[in-house]
């Protein structure tokens, strides 16, 4: 299938709506062939300046979306727009309800031990119908990851869900997303905490203005304020920078998969 696609930032985002990124990993699901969804925002485009691995594992996405606003934003500037954002935490929970419509599995692996049971119990109240086939805390050693990719895939799942951090569940995918033989696989981050109600997200308000990320520095002024001003600022001057001169494509290296063989032999 031909991807609509906006050279952003040296990566080729999906110009795609929820809707058509819901129908693309419904398909995949029917199918069963490979969607490896991968979010970008302000920070991601900041930090793969200096991350190499992160880098590549975003380039080996199969759908690359625009997580955040100012991304969006900047695609309309620089003459590349994006018909809108496509959150990592909204079409999680689009494909929940997928998985509640049609009775799909689903395999939750992050977080702690405590907030998967919060999640497992939400879930199962707010999408009955969604088969959750198996769950593992994101508290694992490089050691112990084959074992869990044996018990992902075992389990069997129609999608596969990783609430870790960045690049933790970026450069997993890119190991191990091949040889998983799950259908969909998404990196949501902190959406585990969000819709377990451990952490609340930003109003809805705030996320149509791009301003969670002030949401969050309120919560935590003292932790992130200087985080977020910086990134921020560095995100603008690489907008200008893009305006004026574009970076080319980044292309996938195969790093990961040569990570995955060195394991795999003990080295």
């Amino acid at each position: 299938m031909a991807r609509n696609q906006s050279l952003l930032f040296g990566f080729y985002l999906d110009a795609l709506r929820m809707d058509e990124v819901v129908e693309r990993c419904r398909t995949a699901i029917l199918t069963q062939s490979r969607v490896l969804v991968g979010v970008v925002n302000a920070a991601k485009v900041v930090k793969v300046r200096s991350d190499s691995p992160l880098r590549n594992a975003l380039a080996q996405c199969d759908l690359l979306l625009a997580d955040g606003q100012s991304v969006v934003w900047a695609s309309r500037l620089l003459g590349r727009p994006l018909p809108e954002r496509v959150t990592g935490i909204d079409l999680f929970e689009k494909l929940l309800a997928l998985a509640h419509r049609e009775h799909r599995s689903v395999y939750l692996l992050g977080a702690a031990p405590q907030v998967l049971a919060e999640l497992r119990e939400n879930l199962g109240r707010r999408f009955p119908n969604a088969r959750v086939v198996g769950a593992h805390h994101g508290y694992f050693k490089d050691s112990e990851a084959a074992d869990i990719v044996a018990k992902i895939s075992a389990a069997a799942p129609d999608m596969l869900f990783l609430g870790m951090p960045s690049p933790k569940k970026e450069l997993f995918l890119a190991d191990f997303g091949s040889a998983l033989g799950v259908p969909v696989l998404h990196g949501v981050g902190g959406s585990f905490d969000v819709l377990a109600g451990i952490t609340r997200r930003a109003p809805p308000t705030w996320q149509r203005m791009g301003m969670e990320w002030a949401y969050r520095v309120l919560q935590e002024p003292r932790r992130l304020w200087w985080r977020y001003f910086s990134t921020n600022a560095t995100f603008l001057l690489l907008t200008v920078r893009e305006f004026i001169r574009p970076i080319s494509a980044y292309r996938p290296t195969g790093m990961g998969m040569r990570r995955v063989a060195r394991q795999s032999h003990g080295q």
